[in-house]
């Protein structure tokens, strides 16, 4: 035990770049192990090069209890959202079977120390890296050092514990976990289940043959209580009038999948309806494999917005108060709001709006070609890089200067400005960050990609009023004073910064366990899917012997 404690510090401590001290094999099992990874992965060498090619997981040709305990898990992998024959699955037994020359033992040990190892990072930072689907998220913070994980899980008293402590710790992580269990199950019970036939729109109070087997649909999911009234819990619908609580039921259905939730079923609904539970399925494994990309702790106070979601939720860990608002965010067609991560660092209120070079360049300058009165109707002023201003009057000289970008384009601040009465700034190279607008009729709406990128807040008295929290003279009348005041592009330093993530999850789990699903707007699911398909991802990141 005391070699096996020296061996963990001194791969707890090394660095992946230091030399790996290698000790000489002692015995012929050993000699194997390590002709099986010669010239192969480093982070194998690293596990049993100082260890003098020592094996881990078997005694006596037989299987260690943790091996068995750490084999059960990858076995179980599916559970995690993950995909078991990664790790081998279905594979052990055989092995465990065949322990008898020292090859097959060398083999063995081998391929479960690479198995570990693939699931640890899998599990811990996510199959793929973020940036690979283009979202500009760092997960190197959250690396750990492989080979001690390997050896830390092989000598672990309690080695499924050991590796479900590498897992993100979110509380969203874990309802999606729950989620994830509970529609694996569901996907079981509609396996038999035909699709529901189809009608141009059936609305409350209208006869739909097919009326028994929807409600036994919404049933299943949840959406139809199991008690009501004097019906009991395995009642059966005959009826095929729509009306009373199956029309409430397709309600609650349809806010559940960021529908309108008027109760009228039409083409959209009955594509959410008929959508298989597999395809749920493989929503909420995304999720969690984004959540997995996330930084192992969210900041004291942390600002996410969820882009299919549309929706915004401030958080302060500290008080454990949570502020939720409805958003718009960037047009699926042509200018998505971005996937990053920054830090509010001002409240900006009755800012100027100073056109991006695309916007100007591409929109306003094809304008002021056809309307030279343009921006003074619209309470623009053109201004050069020093800020000083050149009015709204439009000439040839101007418009060439607008369209080379010498000249740029501001809304000047007040109620018809784009942005509205207050920003909430974080640097960002993507020119995207949170602002009221005067558009409010857009969040009544149930699908809001409306922007050019940034991100439209419903509520902005509230987030101002949230941000500032901490400087007492900036009360809610105040900011409300400020919104509607004279003085203009006024900063206001936060007292500390708000870390701002902007995420994108089709699948989402409220706190009272409400599952939702949102439409891949962006086509992330479908790009995501395509990069953790077997052919993209190769024979994984790490040697494992079969």
């Amino acid at each position: 035990m005391k070699r096996l404690s020296l061996i963990l510090v001194l791969l707890s401590t090394v660095s992946l770049t230091a030399q790996t001290v290698i000790v000489a094999p002692a015995t012929p099992a050993a000699r194997l192990v390590q002709s099986l990874i010669a010239g192969g992965s480093a982070d194998l060498q690293n596990v049993y090069g100082p260890a003098a090619y020592a094996l881990l997981w078997s005694r006596g040709g037989r299987p260690t209890a943790q091996a068995q305990a750490v084999i059960a898990v990858l076995e179980n992998a599916s559970a995690k959202g993950l995909q078991p024959t990664d790790y081998d699955a279905g594979q052990w037994s055989t092995r465990i079977a065949n322990l008898r020359a020292d090859a097959d033992v060398a083999r063995f040990d081998v391929a479960l120390t690479a198995a570990v190892m693939h699931y640890a990072s899998d599990v811990r930072s996510g199959r793929v890296h973020p940036q690979e689907v283009d979202f500009a998220m760092e997960t190197e913070a959250k690396s750990v050092y492989l080979p001690a994980i390997a050896v830390q899980t092989a000598t672990s008293t309690d080695p499924a514990a050991f590796l479900a402590g590498l897992e993100p710790r979110h509380d969203e992580y874990r309802r999606l976990l729950t989620a994830l269990a509970d529609y694996r199950r569901l996907e079981s019970e509609a396996k038999n289940d035909t699709p529901l036939p189809v009608v141009a729109k059936l609305a409350p109070g209208q006869t739909y043959a097919a009326l028994p087997q929807l409600a036994t649909k919404l049933r299943r999911l949840g959406d139809l209580p199991v008690d009501l009234g004097d019906l009991p819990a395995d009642a059966k619908f005959e009826s095929t009038q729509y009306t009373g609580a199956i029309v409430d039921a397709v309600k609650h259905f349809q806010t559940r999948h960021g529908l309108e939730g008027d109760g009228v079923i039409g083409k959209t609904t009955f594509a959410q309806l008929n959508t298989p539970v597999s395809r749920r399925v493989q929503q909420i494994e995304w999720a969690l494999e984004r959540w997995r990309w996330m930084p192992e702790q969210l900041d004291e106070q942390t600002i996410l917005v969820n882009i299919p979601e549309f929706r915004l939720r401030a958080r302060d860990a500290q008080t454990g108060e949570e502020l939720t608002m409805r958003v718009v965010v960037g047009k699926a067609n042509g200018h998505q709001t971005p996937v990053f991560g920054g830090d509010i660092k001002h409240v900006v209120f009755r800012p100027y709006w100073s056109v991006p070079p695309a916007i100007q360049r591409n929109e306003i300058a094809p304008k002021l070609e056809r309307d030279g009165n343009y921006l003074a109707r619209n309470n623009f002023e053109l201004v050069d890089d020093a800020g000083r201003s050149f009015g709204s009057g439009v000439d040839a000289d101007t418009l060439r200067r607008v369209k080379n970008g010498s000249l740029q384009v501001r809304q000047k601040p007040g109620g018809a400005n784009a942005l509205g009465l207050v920003k909430f700034l974080f640097p960002n190279d993507n020119n995207v960050y949170l602002h009221s607008t005067p558009q409010q009729a857009l969040f009544a709406r149930a699908r809001r990609d409306f922007s050019h990128g940034c991100i439209r807040v419903e509520d902005p008295v509230a987030l101002a009023t949230w941000a500032l929290r901490d400087d007492a003279a900036w009360t809610r009348k105040k900011i409300e004073a400020a919104m509607k005041g004279e003085q203009n592009d006024v900063y206001v330093k936060v007292s500390r910064p708000i870390n701002v993530l902007i995420v994108y999850a089709t699948a989402a789990v409220t706190t009272d366990g409400q599952v939702n699903f949102f439409e891949d707007i962006y086509g992330h699911d479908t790009q995501l899917a395509k990069v953790l398909e077997p052919e993209h991802r190769g024979a994984g990141v790490l040697l494992a012997a079969k």
